[in-house]
């Protein structure tokens, strides 16, 4: 077993990836998030994989499937227009 953080090899994810799952948790407990309007939502998903000890990936990394890319991408596009 590890004896601290530092031992361990770093973790990485796509913070996209955080932004789809709780986005598709809260429409399916019935409530309606929006992409986009209130900011750019892979900032707050960056700093919730850091605060739980995970390095945020860039976009292109991570298990996301292509399909999931596609979809994220769609909605980057539909909802933020203005952020790359």
């Amino acid at each position: 077993m590890a004896e601290n953080a530092a031992d361990i090899e770093a973790e990485t994810f796509n913070p996209w990836s955080v932004v789809d799952l709780v986005f598709h948790h809260l429409a399916d407990l019935g409530l309606h998030p929006a992409l986009g309007q209130f900011g750019d939502p892979k900032v707050a998903a960056s700093d919730l994989l850091q605060a739980m000890g995970i390095t945020p990936a860039p976009d292109h990394a991570g298990p996301a499937d292509a399909g999931v890319q596609s979809n994220l991408a769609e909605l980057r596009k539909k909802y933020m227009p203005d952020v790359e």
